[in-house]
Parts: C-alpha cells; structure tokens; sequence
C-alpha cells in the first residue's frame, strides 16, 4: 500500500473522579515512560529517548540532564496539547534501504492522556506490503509493551487499486502480521465504511484478561481503494481522535462498574445473614450483648465498604452516561464531513445504553442497603444500650444491697465495742450496772454466779447484753433504709412534675 502509515493511539487515565483536584492517579505518568521504553527495545528514534523534555508535565531537575513529572504544569491550559506541537521523533533505517519516520503527539482529553505514534516510510510513494510490516517492529506496539489503562488502538491507512475482495484479504494479512508473536486472538471483524474508504476493525482479545482493556487490542485498517479525498481524514483527525477516547473510556467505566457490584453484593448478602439472624440472637438475653457488641465492632467497617461501592457506581454511571453523549456527539459532526461506520452507531446507541441501564440497575437495587446497614447498625445499638444499662442496674443493686448490708452489720455491731470495752472494767461493777435495769433484773436473777463460776456468768451477761444492743440498732439501721428507700420514688417524680 503507498501513503502507508501505522498509527499508535494510546489512552492512560490521568485521575479519577475521586480523586482531589491537585492529584493524579498513582501510575499516571507509565504512558510516557512506556513510550520512552520503546526506544531501548526497538523504536530507536532519536528523539523518542529525550520524549520528557518535550512534555509539559515534566520539570528538569537542577544540575541534572533528568526531568521529573510534574502535573501541576498541565493547569490553566487553554488546549488539549501537552507540547508545542507535533514532535518530530526523526528516522530510522530499514534493511531493505529505505527509512522511517515517526512523528508524536501528546493530549490531555479531560481526565485522560491520549497519545499518537505515527510511523510511516519517509517516502510517500514507497509502497509496504504485509511482509515488510514488520520493519516497523509492531511487536513493540502491543498492549504488553504500552499498557495503557484505558486501552489502545493500532490504525493502519494505506491506499491500493484493488476490489474489496481483496482489500478484505490484504487487511486480514495487516491484522495478522500486528498481531505475531503475542497471545492475542481475532474475535469480532467488521467491514464498512469511513469518510469513503474501506474500514475494517477487528478486535483482539487476550485470553488470560478477557475483561482488562489495558490487555485488548482494537486494530482498524483503512484501505482506499477508491481514490477518496485524504484529506477528509485530516479534517476529521480531531472528532477520531476524540471518538476512540470515549471509546475506550466507556469500556474501562464499564469494566470498572462489573468489579463494583460483586463486592457490594457481597456485604449486602452478609448484611442479609446478619438479618436473618437477628430474631434468634434477640431470644437469647443472655449471649446478645456481647454478640451484638461483635456486631458493631465489624458492621460500621463494612457499611463503609458498601457505601464506597455504591458511591463508586453512582461515580460510574454519571461517567459512562456523559461520555456516552460525548461519542454520539462526534458521530453526528463526522456525518457532517463524511460516512461513518453504521456499527459505531450501534455501539453507543444498544451497547453503550445498555451497559448504562445496567449500571442504574445494579444501583437502584444495592440503595436499598445503605439505608438497611443504617437501620441495623441503629437497632442494635439501640438494644445494647438498653441491656447494658439493665446489667449496669444491676451491677449497681447488688452493690447497693452489699454496702447496705455492710452498713447494718458495722451499725448493729457498733455497740458491741461498747460491751467489749466495759469488760474491762471490774466485773462486778459492769453487773451492778447492768441489774440495775428492771426488764433484764427477772431475766438475769437466774444467772446469779455460784461459787466458782463467777467469771463466765459475767461474760455471758455482757455478751449476751451485747447481742442485744447489736440486733436492735441493726434494726433501726434497716427501718432507715426502708424508709429512704419508700421516700426515693417520690422525690423523683417530683424532680420530673417540677423540671428545674
């Protein structure tokens, strides 16, 4: 094909909706070191190694012939450009006696860093055939060697006079020849139209991350074969360009929204055991306080988790439903200026829709869980407030039964000191004392010490006296509590009639 050129279109997300305005993703700036990279592989153009000092979002560090990124450059741009322009990356020689030139161009489109690596012989008129194809190294251009999250998309451009039938045979040759020696495989092939020339796509598929864009490789193969203006392409670069980021855009928010869901559905169906589990563990007074206390150790972290899922979601599909009116945007100004392919219609108008249906599904479904989570996390501790206030009760009764016990054994006994302290005295005298009192005269005359057993009649009259005194005043000590206890409730309700 003469006019040959082989375009490389890399998409790197810069920063998440998430992210604060100041900040980038952590793996921002891969996309120009993996270009950078290419030149140490097989890409040796001269300029490619120095790539960063063309780049605004890199700053060269003092006294060093080294550059370090910096994306607070990229502030207050009034273009979508991260250079002055196309960067002229030089030539390279060819063993078959002719050299190729390559030529780049950085963009910053919204939150992502787009690039375009064009390759093509430095001869216009030097026709490249399937074989020839790999004199510019297209193993270099795979997804392996770019990883760009968001995806990447080899173009192919070439002119021939040739049918369509074998335009059809020459493209599946160039697809073919890209995808040597990697473990990619053809999955969908269309063949259409764009701005009158011959458009085929295919997309290619790697089998161990069938769901990673950053692993997919989309290839499109212009052929004109009808002498059709160039020079629509170039009136159309930009709206292409555009077009293929919210391309892969779309694809990677989707992708990203399927890794949402599961892990929302897997808190949501622990909340939904915890549930079930609730009434049982109600039942039984005696373990639920500490198995609720369990419950809001760990259910707090995980309302969390869920909430960051949804809001994720939620993040999702406002990005999936603007970039979805963003591509139909540039479809409808590329009609303006030529044909385009009927499957990009289809693309956003059934895929793209029904993927963004979807995403409203899966939220509409998980909402109902935040406010589940809300709900549980509020009973429970709703319920261990109240048992822990019971146990407190009565933790506090007991306590108070035992002080109170306390109180009327050391008061009943009190006087016992008394007794015990009057036996030192003669005891004759405390004896005298003690039958002087008329209800204990008739009771003790019995007691009178015969001969011989005067020391114990005496002891056993001041123990006994002793006793006494002990269980009356230990008496009196309970009337009082009773009394203070009747007069509590009363002095409470009053405190509530008359609020000070």
């Amino acid at each position: 094909m003469k006019n040959f050129t082989l375009s490389l279109y890399a998409f790197h997300l810069r920063h998440k909706l998430t992210d604060a305005p100041d900040k980038v993703t952590e793996n921002a700036q891969n996309l120009w070191d993996n270009l950078i990279n290419l030149y140490n592989k097989s890409l040796n153009f001269p300029k490619l190694k120095d790539l960063r000092s063309y780049l605004i979002c890199y700053d060269k560090i003092k006294d060093k012939n080294e550059y370090e990124y910096n994306p607070e450059q990229e502030k207050g741009r009034q273009t979508y450009w991260l250079s002055k322009g196309i960067l002229d990356l030089g030539n390279i020689n060819t063993t078959e006696g002719f050299a190729i030139k390559a030529n780049l161009q950085p963009f910053l489109i919204h939150d992502t860093y787009a690039v375009d690596l064009t390759l093509s012989p430095k001869s216009e008129e030097i026709p490249i055939d399937v074989n020839q194809l790999k004199l510019f190294h297209p193993e270099s251009l795979l997804p392996k060697s770019i990883d760009a999250s968001l995806g990447q998309t080899v173009w192919i451009y070439g002119e021939v006079e040739k049918s369509d039938e074998e335009c059809a045979v020459l493209a599946e040759g160039y697809a073919t020849a890209l995808l040597a020696g990697s473990n990619l495989e053809f999955g969908e092939v269309r063949q259409e139209k764009l701005l009158g020339c011959l458009l085929f796509e295919y997309q290619a598929t790697d089998l161990n991350n069938p769901d990673n864009p950053a692993k997919q490789y989309h290839i499109l193969i212009s052929i004109n074969n009808t002498k059709a203006e160039a020079a629509k392409f170039s009136e159309a670069y930009d709206l292409l360009i555009y077009l293929l980021a919210y391309r892969h855009k779309i694809l990677y928010i989707y992708q990203e929204a399927c890794h949402c869901n599961p892990k929302a559905r897997k808190y949501y169906s622990k909340l939904n055991d915890d549930m079930l589990k609730f009434p049982e563990q109600i039942v039984s007074r005696e373990k639920r306080l500490d198995n609720f206390r369990h419950s809001l150790e760990k259910m707090p972290l995980q309302e969390i988790h869920y909430s960051l899922c949804l809001r994720d979601l939620k993040a999702h599909y406002t990005s999936i439903a603007t970039n979805i009116v963003n591509y139909r945007n540039c479809l409808d100004k590329i009609a303006t200026i030529g044909e385009y392919p009927e499957s990009w219609d289809n693309f956003v108008d059934l895929k793209c829709n029904q993927w963004k249906q979807q995403i409203q599904i899966d939220i509409d479904f998980l909402s109902p869980g935040q406010e589940l989570f809300g709900q549980m996390i509020q009973t429970i501790r709703g319920i261990v407030a109240i048992d822990q206030a019971e146990s407190d009760r009565t933790k506090a009764r007991v306590e108070k039964d035992r002080n109170r016990i306390f109180g009327i054994l050391g008061f009943g006994f009190a006087p016992t000191s008394l007794i015990l302290s009057a036996l030192s005295l003669p005891h004759i005298e405390v004896v005298e004392a003690i039958e002087e009192i008329p209800p204990l005269k008739g009771w003790l005359q019995p007691l009178n010490p015969q001969l011989g057993k005067k020391d114990l009649a005496d002891s056993v009259v001041a123990l006994s006296f002793g006793i006494l005194l002990a269980v009356f005043f230990g008496g009196v000590a309970a009337l009082i509590y009773k009394i203070s206890d009747s007069w509590q409730p009363k002095e409470e309700a009053g405190s509530k009639n008359n609020p000070s």
